[in-house]
């Protein structure tokens, strides 16, 4: 027989509905009709769902060149870009697609809270709903004007913070308040969260503190020295900080949290173990901006400092299971070591026990064990 001649713009088939939305739990029937270019029956036909073949049960023949299925409560999309049902020819051919996009609308977004990094910008985050999945791709926009005379305005940097997240980097103004939404959207509808108020000092966070150092206090075996630096960032601003220090040993992850430091810029730590190294990190809270009622936020913590606390000589006799006549043995050695380098070595006297600590230090981050002393 002559080739079939066949139109360039032809289609081979056409699937109706083509890529619907529905409801999860919906049902439907779609066809798939051949073109009268292309010598196919409908009997030449199957069905797939996401490459798996929909059994023949589930066809009708609705003409020569026509086939249907019929999909019963359906569940949610497996992708976001919509589920694949296609028309296949015998021989395995495409003819013809259509992507289903089986969800549920977006719900209202809830739990809006946001943040100032040193009145320069605003963070805002939340959360999509009790349910969150609605198998469908959904878009989250936030939103944000002036009270009273500002316009609408759309943040664009998502993703900042987390998923459920947007940073405004700037053209904010202080003394105002803001009204704050977001709107959640996808092919079966919108939800719009409630708005929140809030004034850009009543939720400022700084840098964590600067230049935080720990030293030991004399010979004082149980206690350790912290200082630090008030945020530079907020310095031409009125305001008062809190500060929370918290510490642990090397050997544990627990940290121990010290709440009443105040608005000083030092602390003396006690009732600590002899010969111990300790991490310790300090975070500050900005309040009362500008006399702002708010309670402030909490910066993020510094990183981790270390030191160690002097051991204790005073014990005699008895066995160390854990090797500590050994270390203090060691550690007698090294100070004798370094007074005698203080004191041959001019122009090295910075050098001290502070190296040996700054070396435990390490040894600590490198998670070697201590018996490679």
């Amino acid at each position: 027989s002559p080739p079939l001649s066949v139109s360039p713009a032809a289609d081979p088939a056409v699937i109706s509905p083509q890529d619907p939305t529905l409801l999860i739990g919906s049902s439907l029937v779609a066809t798939c009709t051949v073109s009268p270019d292309f010598p196919l029956k409908a009997e030449d036909l199957y069905w797939t769902l996401n490459g798996r073949r929909l059994p023949a049960a589930s066809y009708s023949t609705l003409g020569p060149s026509t086939l249907s299925v019929a999909l019963a409560r359906l569940n949610g999309s497996r992708q976001q870009s919509g589920d694949n049902l296609v028309c296949h020819s015998r021989d395995g051919g495409i003819l013809a697609g259509s992507c289903l996009y089986v969800g549920l609308p977006p719900e209202k977004p809830v739990n809006i809270s946001c943040w100032s990094k040193n009145m320069k910008d605003l963070t805002c985050k939340w959360a999509p709903g009790t349910e969150g999945e609605t198998f469908l791709h959904t878009n989250y926009t936030l939103k944000y004007k002036r009270r009273w005379y500002g316009q609408d305005n759309t943040c664009q940097e998502y993703h900042t913070a987390g998923t459920y997240s947007c940073h405004i980097p700037k053209d904010l103004a202080l003394f105002t308040p803001y009204e704050i939404w977001v709107e959640a959207s996808n092919r079966l509808g919108v939800a719009v969260s409630d708005v929140v108020m809030l004034d850009i000092l009543d939720v400022v966070t700084t840098d964590p503190p600067s230049d935080v150092h720990v030293s030991r206090v004399g010979d004082l075996e149980d206690q350790l020295s912290v200082r630090w630096s008030s945020p530079p960032a907020l310095k031409d601003f009125l305001f008062q900080a809190k500060y929370q220090i918290q510490y642990r040993v090397e050997d544990s992850s627990e940290w121990k949290v010290v709440d009443d430091v105040g608005n000083q810029t030092s602390c003396r730590l006690a009732g600590l173990r002899p010969g111990t190294v300790y991490f310790v990190q300090v975070r500050c809270n900005p309040f009362s901006i500008y006399g702002s009622k708010k309670a402030g936020i909490w910066s993020d913590w510094s990183n981790p400092t270390a030191a160690s606390t002097p051991r204790s000589e005073r014990v005699a006799g008895g066995c160390d299971p854990k090797g500590g006549e050994q270390n203090t043995t060691l550690r007698r050695e090294l100070k004798q070591f370094f007074g005698w380098v203080k004191k041959h070595a001019y122009g090295c006297s910075n050098l001290g026990i502070k190296l040996y600590d700054q070396w435990r230090v390490w040894l600590q981050k490198s998670h070697k064990a201590r018996n490679q002393v």
